[in-house]
């Protein structure tokens, strides 16, 4: 009987995966968001491929990691990888504000041919700091939320805003208002407590907050198109057999795929649902656009200032 015991314990040792890891990968956004929804996919895709000798454990919503502290935590092997929105990182590098940069880039095929401009630099730069890009999902067009109808930029004259990034923050003094950083999460109690009163970004953001509860007006001025990046902690991802990276590859270019595909569509499906839920959805007034188109003229000029030859590469790249 010891025996067959014995045999059997060995049995299942031999069965199981010799090299079996688990992974974790904090991402920002719920479960509700295209981009956890892609994340999921991702993890299931690599558990399947490997036949279960590398498990992905998405961490959503800021569970794991708070939002600002993914990169940090990546770069440090707290976590082997994780999802970022890119313009957080735009402190460190000029680079990674190229697709917060209002009416550089507005409609979907612009903002592919802006990535394609500026992936290899941004590249380069991640695995400066110890990080491989893995893939990028798109967000839905960026667009006013207010507590008021907005005609013109003065409107919001004094207004706390919500900045999420360096480039916003920017945005917010050029229209007059006061920069406010609010992470995803904090949105509907910064508005309900008078925090903010305004914030530009996503109609799935939107959504996802359940806006209508704190805001009336959604002005579809369409700023710009921002992605978030999936990034792995280098040294993790050598150690790796080559089947294994192969895989994860495999999954990152697939998802990357599906996550431009389906983007415009949940934008637009995100949007009738804010009107659905009583959101006066407006498109903007010749007169706001025109200010905001002028606005950010002036920010792509002290985007390039930062770093000429950089961002002048990118801007080339990108308009010709």
């Amino acid at each position: 009987m010891k025996k067959l015991t014995t045999a059997l314990m060995l049995s299942s040792v031999i069965a199981a995966p010799a090299f079996a890891q688990t992974w974790h990968m904090p991402t920002p956004y719920g479960d509700g968001n295209l981009s956890t929804q892609l994340a999921y996919s991702f993890a299931d895709e690599i558990k399947n491929s490997t036949a279960g000798n590398l498990e992905i454990t998405v961490h959503p919503g800021g569970s794991l990691v708070n939002h600002t502290e993914i990169p940090r935590a990546v770069r440090s092997g707290q976590v082997q990888m994780g999802e970022i929105f890119l313009g957080i990182l735009g402190n460190e590098n000029a680079i990674f504000k190229h697709d917060n940069i209002p009416f550089l880039a507005t409609t979907y095929s612009d903002a592919e041919a802006l990535w394609k401009a500026a992936k290899p630099e941004v590249s380069k730069t991640l695995e400066e700091r110890g990080l491989q890009l893995l893939y990028t999902v798109a967000w839905p067009a960026q667009s006013l939320y207010s507590e008021m109808p907005v005609n013109q930029v003065s409107d919001l004259s004094g207004a706390k805003m919500r900045a999420y990034s360096p480039t916003q923050s920017r945005l917010a003094d050029l229209m007059g208002t006061v920069p406010t950083t609010i992470q995803t999460p904090d949105i509907p109690q910064a508005f309900s407590t008078g925090i903010i009163q305004a914030m530009i970004t996503s109609p799935s953001t939107g959504v996802e907050s359940q806006a209508w509860d704190y805001v009336n007006h959604f002005t579809d001025v369409k700023a710009w198109i921002p992605k978030n990046i999936v990034v792995v902690n280098k040294r993790a991802f050598r150690r790796l057999d080559k089947s294994t990276q192969d895989a994860i590859l495999a999954a990152a270019e697939r998802v990357e795929k599906e996550g431009w595909e389906k983007v415009a569509e949940r934008g637009e499906s995100d949007k009738a649902k804010l009107a659905e839920a009583g959101m006066q959805v407006a498109e903007p007034s010749e007169k706001l656009m025109s200010e905001l188109k002028e606005i950010g003229q002036t920010i792509i000029q002290e985007w390039q200032a930062e770093d000429p030859n950089a961002v002048g590469a990118i801007l080339n790249n990108y308009q010709h």
